[in-house]
């Protein structure tokens, strides 16, 4: 069976914008959409409490339908699912192929998650991400994905060439370099080497971008290697792309598992659609 568009529901304005998205990107897959509700309080026999679910219950229904004629012929499911909201869609991710949130963005992820879980979801989750805000509309631009050239990015770049052939649109590809700490870098200008320093970044990009460009002759690339802070730079690039895609790795410090700062930086402050996808 083909595996499904998953995206978490409370009815707030990220989840209507995250399971609208969820539904094209099932119809742009061919595959089943399944909406998901956590409902984390374990009884209902508290006083207004089966009311309450019985009205989210039925919200979910009628969401259901009203997505049915965007998500193409696949099958529209919907459930809530009675244990804790980071748990919940960490096992839907194990069968999904993609897993859609609702994000405030400058914040944390919303949707029907608060507060830490998110972030618990991005840490745990086996799938690809995709975080959407209220206000995000897929525009005519690209779609561009970020580069990291220090690790394997086999699967960003699967992910991103996908999405674009399903959307019928060129892709960007991105790489940020940053020169060494400002005394070396100091030196380097001085005996002329910054220039071989773009060099070996370009060769290095080159030869991750170059298989993927001919198993996908169909998608306009353009590639591009920009100086500057990783972060800033990232997010300026994002300005007009219809989705980013960035690298979703994981690092585990004293302080606990945590994102690395370019995915922080763009989950928080990139205004399309963002998919976090997990590499080594």
């Amino acid at each position: 069976m083909t595996a499904p568009v998953v995206a978490g529901f409370d009815g707030s304005p990220e989840s209507l914008a995250a399971t609208e998205w969820a539904a094209h990107e099932a119809e742009r897959r061919g595959c089943p959409l399944d909406l998901l509700q956590a409902w984390p309080w374990p009884h209902r026999d508290v006083v207004g409490s089966e009311e309450t679910y019985r009205h989210a219950l039925d919200r979910l229904s009628v969401r259901a339908d009203e997505l049915r004629p965007l998500a193409g012929p696949g099958p529209v499911t919907s459930a809530i699912v009675p244990t804790d909201p980071a748990e919940a869609l960490e096992a839907a991710g194990n069968s999904a192929a993609v897993l859609v949130l609702g994000s405030r963005g400058l914040g944390a992820v919303r949707g029907f998650l608060v507060g830490s879980v998110s972030q618990e979801v991005l840490r745990r989750a086996s799938c690809p991400v995709v975080l959407v805000r209220a206000e995000a509309v897929e525009p005519d631009g690209p779609v561009l994905v970020g580069l990291d050239l220090t690790r394997p990015m086999d699967d960003v770049l699967a992910f991103a060439f996908d999405a674009a052939v399903r959307r019928r649109a060129p892709l960007r590809v991105v790489h940020i370099w940053s020169s060494p700490v400002s005394s070396e870098y100091t030196a380097l200008q001085a005996v002329g080497l910054e220039g071989d320093l773009s060099a070996v970044e370009r060769d290095r990009f080159a030869e991750q971008l170059d298989p993927w460009r001919e198993r996908h002759p169909e998608v306009p690339v353009t590639a591009e290697l920009i100086h500057g802070s990783r972060s800033v730079a990232l997010v300026d690039a994002a300005a007009g792309a219809r989705l980013l895609v960035v690298g979703r790795r994981v690092r585990r410090t004293l302080l606990g598992a945590h994102l690395g700062p370019v995915a922080h930086a763009a989950i928080h402050h990139a205004v399309c659609p963002v998919a976090l996808v997990r590499h080594a």
